[in-house]
């Protein structure tokens, strides 16, 4: 089977995924506008604008609500070259993602990914600051929530596919989700951005709640047995343990006993 995606093949994922082609126009817009920020950030007066695309405290300090929905789409020049990089992710897994979901699946679930990480980076960051300040979220904004999302989407859609981790090493793409974890941790590691780290996870979380079939009721159902599962087998153990059965001494035998 001839995967859509220069990364690899492998397993049996939708139909969709094999579908030849060029990205669909919507990521290809997608693309134009993460570039088009990025380039205008680095000029003086386009960061200006950039920065009340990105989202911020100034959400809540000065009513800049509207960056709640742009801050997907605002990137910045501090990515670097490896903005790039960036860019050829999400043609890659967008493009596979768009042609499974369609253009109104991908956009509803694009943007409540977007709104999850966006509500919860600010209420992180809104509790960091009543205990003194919080740094500026840095992990979200622009190309790097579109990529956590589109990384994620792949891995929940395309579970068994195999993918060239670093064009080396084959790893089937559901480990994508925590690979993505990884990364963000070390992340925030290098930023101290702990608000964009819980907003990342968040995206990657909602992201998977949405399109892996299960919805939140049937996760939390799931959750719920698993733990009443641990509970009784805690309980089957303890028991086990206070038992007076102790086992027949064998020195001396009834032969009708086998």
């Amino acid at each position: 089977m001839r995967s859509a995606s220069p990364f690899g093949g492998g397993g049996r994922p939708p139909a969709q995924f094999a579908m030849p082609g060029p990205p669909p126009r919507d990521i290809l817009i997608l693309i134009v506008v993460l570039f088009a920020t990025f380039s205008l950030s680095a000029f003086a007066s386009g960061w200006a604008v950039v920065r009340l695309l990105q989202l911020s405290s100034q959400v809540w300090t000065r009513g800049f609500v509207w960056q709640v929905l742009t801050y997907p789409f605002a990137s910045d020049y501090s990515g670097g070259l490896f903005f790039l990089l960036t860019l050829v992710m999400v043609w890659w897994f967008g493009g596979d993602v768009f042609r499974a979901l369609g253009r109104r699946r991908f956009w509803t679930t694009f943007g409540l990914a977007a709104l999850a990480g966006a509500l919860a980076a600010l209420l992180v960051q809104f509790l960091m600051s009543l205990g003194g300040g919080a740094a500026p979220i840095q992990l979200l904004q622009g190309s790097r929530m579109v990529i956590a999302f589109a990384i994620a989407a792949f891995a929940t859609l395309f579970g068994h596919a195999q993918i060239l981790l670093f064009f080396v090493l084959p790893i089937r793409a559901r480990w994508f989700l925590w690979i993505e974890v990884l990364f963000a941790f070390m992340a925030f590691l290098s930023t101290q951005d702990f608000a964009g780290f819980i907003g990342l996870l968040a995206i990657i979380g909602v992201t998977y709640v949405l399109l892996s079939g299960d919805g939140p009721g049937r996760m939390l159902q799931r959750l719920g047995l698993r733990f009443r599962k641990s509970r009784i087998e805690r309980e089957m153990k303890r028991r086990r343990g206070r038992s007076n059965l102790r086992p027949i001494d064998g020195g001396r035998r009834d032969p009708w006993v086998h």
